[in-house]
């Protein structure tokens, strides 16, 4: 169960707590997105091309800075 401070933080009541009297943090809720809202994987479909051979684009060149010439 939640402290009571947090249930009503989470019903949107804001609190503060505080130290020897002097205010420390204030705690809200957060604002959570609401369904629909959140970014899907695949968003960007369609806008963005990737050749075919793009995991061996330059390997030539990377593999000579690992081994040097051989």
């Amino acid at each position: 169960m939640l402290d009571a401070g947090l249930e009503r933080a989470v019903k949107g009541e804001p609190f503060i707590i505080a130290k020897a009297g002097k205010p420390l943090v204030k705690v809200t809720a957060l604002e959570a997105p609401v369904a629909g809202q959140v970014r899907r994987l695949g968003f960007m479909a369609g806008e963005i091309a990737v050749s075919d051979d793009f995991d061996r684009m330059r390997s030539t060149e990377i593999e000579e800075l690992f081994h040097g010439d051989q």
